[in-house]
């Protein structure tokens, strides 16, 4: 899978899952031109990457915490 663009690295999740829910909406208008539905797209699939690799590290830091191995609190 591509690395996602600088910009999207830099956001959080809440972020990247809200821009996610507002490029969604856009192409399900159904106005863009194919052009910008294809940018669109692929801004949506960096995003949605992103917000995976958050959920990703909240289960490892979940599981690391339930299996006692994580950072004392």
């Amino acid at each position: 899978m591509p690395t996602p663009p600088a910009d999207v690295q830099a956001l959080s999740y809440e972020q990247a899952r809200d821009e996610l829910v507002r490029v969604v909406a856009e192409l399900e208008q159904g106005s863009a031109t194919l052009e910008q539905a294809l940018a669109l797209w692929e801004r949506g699939e960096a995003l949605a990457a992103r917000c995976e690799e958050w959920l990703v590290g909240a289960r490892a830091r979940l599981e690391a915490a339930r299996a006692g191995t994580g950072p004392a609190a």
